[in-house]
């Protein structure tokens, strides 16, 4: 299966300053996929090779089996940049319609559809759109064509709560319908729910890229069980991937690391009457490649 996105070397200096270097990576075409890192890692950089904005200082980069110069993949692609700017005296739906014929035309009812879902005013013009509602706006441009490849900037900034969920529908919905998103974040809420799989960038560099649920599988997570009478402590002592075991009575708690198979089954051994499972962090997961893969690494280097 051909990658939607694909790059082998890809390298940007500005001067002597790294954007990114030597980045090799491939999308599959309907994966969600989202590319983490701390602002300034290089995730804008490379989102702006894969378009063309900039160039590569070297390495290749392909998207939709294509180089990003070639004109014509420009419909088959949306694009959310992280810095929109929105100005003038034209209304929002003014500037919408006018893309959508630049694209070819869109569906009847598409633009209004999309602006009911997220809340957005079009009838306001361009120079008074508040931060929101620009983003609003640019997330409306991005998915109105339905393309094949979304590539999202930071999409959720400035938007409430209750949009962000409501956008996060609409990343499953172009997934369903065999589309492919590459939506960069420094935030890790805004991604997890929707990922099917994460690269991590920082410092100009891919330091991990993870599948969702293998990193669920690998994550520790918190567990207690409630019994309804005591229980012997050998009976969970020395389990696989059990540690900071404490029996009192009728209760265990403990921490497991991965896959929680051999703790369930010796709980399964006596009544359980109530258990608690802390859903992984991920973001603790991440934060060690941050502050101990990363420097691990440059120390080796």
């Amino acid at each position: 299966m051909t990658a939607v996105v694909e790059t082998e070397g890809l390298t940007k200096f500005y001067g002597k300053r790294r954007g990114l270097e030597d980045l090799t990576l491939q999308i599959r075409p309907g994966e969600v996929f989202g590319y983490l890192g701390p602002n300034g890692a290089g995730k804008t950089t490379t989102l702006r090779m894969l378009l063309d904005v900039i160039r590569p200082t070297r390495g290749t980069v392909r998207v939709l089996g294509s180089d990003p110069r070639d004109a014509s993949i420009r419909r088959r692609i949306g694009y959310l940049p992280g810095e929109l700017a929105l100005e003038g005296r034209e209304k929002a739906g003014e500037y919408l319609r006018f893309l959508a014929g630049v694209r070819g035309g869109v569906a009847a009812g598409r633009v209004e559809g999309l602006a009911e879902r997220l809340e957005a005013d079009l009838s306001v013009t361009m120079g008074k759109l508040s931060k929101g509602n620009k983003q609003k706006v640019g997330l409306i441009q991005a998915f109105m064509h339905e393309p094949e490849l979304l590539i999202l900037d930071e999409p959720t900034s400035g938007l409430d709560p209750l949009v962000q969920q409501e956008f996060l529908a609409m990343v499953r919905e172009a997934r369903a319908a065999g589309g492919t998103v590459l939506m960069s974040s420094h935030v890790l809420a805004e991604v997890e729910h929707v990922s099917d799989r994460v690269g991590i960038v920082r410092s100009g560099r891919l330091v991990a890229v993870e599948d969702v649920v293998a990193l669920r599988e690998k994550a520790v997570r918190r567990v207690e069980f409630h019994f309804d009478a005591p229980v012997p402590e050998e009976a969970f002592r020395d389990l696989p991937g059990v540690r900071d075991l404490k029996v009192e009575g009728a209760s265990v708690s403990c921490t497991i690391d991965g896959r929680p198979d051999a703790l369930v089954k010796a709980a399964a051994r006596f009544t359980v009457v109530h258990m608690v499972s802390a859903e992984p962090d991920l973001e603790e997961i991440f934060l060690t490649y941050y502050s101990e893969d990363v420097q691990h690494a440059r120390a080796g280097a």
